[in-house]
């Protein structure tokens, strides 16, 4: 497999949201170029403290290893032992307005090798929206631009990928999701190479199309001490996730990855407070009764 052309395109990916997001903000993300002990390197662009990004990071990583870790391996043990290669953009973006929602995409290429086998290559990604304060104008058009990018690859992949995000971005010791969801894949090979890193590009093309029209709707929008508050607060939820249930973290961390640039995803600002719950009727008890419920975005009509 070309596996030039899945690096060149990453990395033109990376440096394309990067040069959007900063003529966004207005204050330029940092570079960071590091190498793996254990194998491979990676680009970390990182901006911290900025108008419109408390942070925001958009990695790149090329990564290799001579045994699959279990989170790897864990879903397909025939694979245990092989030796592994990964290249993917991941990014997290966590705004400083609670009124304009954290973000995250991901996509991404394994592959696993051995002597005198056949290349295993998989393909995984997707993209998921987590709202402080929930317009069903932004929800619409997220999901729809989600859709809109796996259509040419078969109709029923929107609502597979769809509840797989559901599913996947999902805190199992609080019964709650983590956001409005999106689209979610993994370990696919059955589209093969060729159509595999297609559907990639077309993911990886669309992230600005979701996100920016709803930047530039809610960053303007007025905002007090009780939105940072609940703002904060949710982005608890986030880390939650993130280090309890996400596999790309699991996995990072297994194989002996960076730990800077795993965790450039956290906020940077966050609390926790004991048995909270938002008083009833006001617009953060909304949220979690309107929108975080693995909703049908593309059934409710736009604002």
């Amino acid at each position: 497999m070309d596996t030039a052309s899945i690096k060149q395109y990453l990395l033109d990916l990376q440096e394309r949201i990067v040069s959007a997001l900063a003529e966004a903000d207005g204050q330029a993300f940092l570079r960071d170029e590091w190498q793996r002990p254990a194998g491979g390197g990676g680009i970390s662009r990182l901006l911290e403290g900025g108008a419109l990004l408390e942070r925001g990071g958009v990695g790149f990583s090329h990564v290799t290893g001579d045994k699959l870790p279990p989170s790897a391996s864990a879903h397909r043990p025939e694979l245990a032992g092989r030796a592994w290669e990964a290249m993917g953009v991941s990014l997290v973006f966590h705004p400083r307005n609670p009124y304009v929602p954290t973000v995250h995409m991901n996509v991404r290429m394994f592959r696993a090798h051995a002597p005198g086998q056949p290349d295993v290559c998989w393909f995984g990604g997707g993209m998921d929206l987590t709202p402080y304060y929930g317009f069903e104008e932004d929800a619409v058009h997220f999901h729809r631009t989600c859709h809109d990018a796996l259509a040419p690859f078969g109709e029923e992949r929107y609502p597979r990928y769809k509840a797989w995000c559901d599913e996947y971005f999902f805190l199992k010791h609080r019964n709650e999701p983590r956001g409005i969801g999106g689209i979610f894949f993994d370990d696919v090979s059955e589209l093969g190479v060729e159509q595999g890193f297609a559907m990639l590009r077309s993911v990886g093309d669309a992230f600005l199309t979701a996100y920016l029209p709803i930047v530039e709707r809610r960053r303007s929008m007025a905002y007090g001490e009780t939105e940072r508050d609940w703002q904060a607060y949710r982005r608890g939820r986030y880390v939650e996730f993130n280090l309890v249930w996400d596999r790309g973290t699991l996995f990072g961390l297994q194989s002996g990855g960076r730990t800077e640039s795993i965790l450039m995803s956290m906020p940077p600002v966050v609390n926790w407070r004991y048995d909270y719950h938002p008083a009833a009727g006001t617009p953060e008890a909304a949220l979690l009764s309107d929108f975080l419920t693995a909703r049908d975005w593309l059934a409710t009509p736009a604002a």
